[in-house]
């Protein structure tokens, strides 16, 4: 991928050189065209197509989405057909319950920003009852300190209430259902250092030394 905008240079030149052995397809992708002429364009694609013979050449503006979508579709229909290591219904390889504890935990983390430091984590406890059509999810959230608790719940509840309202809208697109969260804060001084309680959390243990 190079610029529109740039003169071919040495460190291009060189790239090139490293790729004219290579055997598998190799794309050239002008980006940035929105930001020049069409007539200084075409003599740039040429110095380029003189250098190395490439298997597809795109012109895009990743800006504007000029030839994105055909680029990506040229890619995708290159691409050789890898096995299927999960079931097509299976959104990841974590249970959903840890899933919607690390949604909850990102919008904590949006809302306080460097007011609470990445020491809190979310413990789902009910994930399964339907009442009224709607999925029952409680859930705690972790902390280490008092004043970290007093921080998340926020003047009159204001700021735990906003982290569950954007978790719940998260959580139902996800699920594709519609869901019942109730969120409570728990004080668990040092619960980094048990690796048990870690554990019990859903992390890997071996992932986070």
């Amino acid at each position: 991928m190079v610029a529109a905008d740039e003169k071919m240079g040495p460190g291009d030149q060189y790239i090139i050189n490293q790729l004219k052995p290579v055997k598998t397809p190799v794309y050239l992708v002008i980006n940035k065209i929105d930001l020049v002429h069409p007539d200084d364009l075409l003599p740039r694609i040429k110095q380029y197509q003189t250098a190395r013979d490439f298997t597809g050449v795109f012109p895009i503006s990743a800006t504007m989405g000029n030839n994105v979508d055909e680029l990506l579709a040229e890619l995708t229909k290159a691409l050789p057909e890898g096995p299927q290591y999960y079931p097509a219904d299976q959104l990841s390889d974590h249970p959903e319950y840890f899933v919607v504890g690390e949604l909850i935990r990102e919008k904590i983390l949006e809302l306080t920003r460097d007011e609470v430091p990445h020491s809190v984590a979310v413990e789902v406890e009910r994930m399964k009852d339907r009442i009224n059509g709607k999925l029952q999810i409680e859930a705690y959230i972790i902390v280490e300190r008092d004043s970290q608790k007093g921080i998340i719940i926020g003047r009159g509840g204001a700021m735990l209430k906003q982290i569950g309202i954007r978790s719940r809208r998260d959580i139902e697109a996800l699920l594709g259902e519609s869901v019942n969260l109730k969120l409570w804060v728990r004080v668990q001084k040092n619960w980094r250092d048990n690796n048990q309680y870690l554990r019990s959390l859903g992390y890997n243990i071996k992932d986070l030394h």
